[in-house]
């Protein structure tokens, strides 16, 4: 059973969130680095900056991919 469009889309407008850990060079410390990544278009961004309702625009897993990799 796949999943519904609604879900579908909440997932995408999740953020990604990744877990690193590791261990301090001296082997005293563990390190762990959470980092939160959102993907959000420019449009979306101007409209927040002028307090207006923004563009919908639809965002494609490569271009995601692509921002990620930057």
């Amino acid at each position: 059973m796949g999943l519904s469009n609604k879900k579908e889309e909440q997932l995408r407008d999740m953020p990604i969130i990744k877990a690193q850990i590791t261990k301090s060079k001296d082997g005293r410390f563990i390190i762990h680095r959470t980092t939160i990544t959102h993907i959000k278009p420019v449009n979306y961004f101007k409209a927040v900056m002028e307090d207006s309702e923004p563009e919908e625009e639809i965002i494609s897993e490569e271009e995601i991919q692509t921002a990620l990799n930057a």
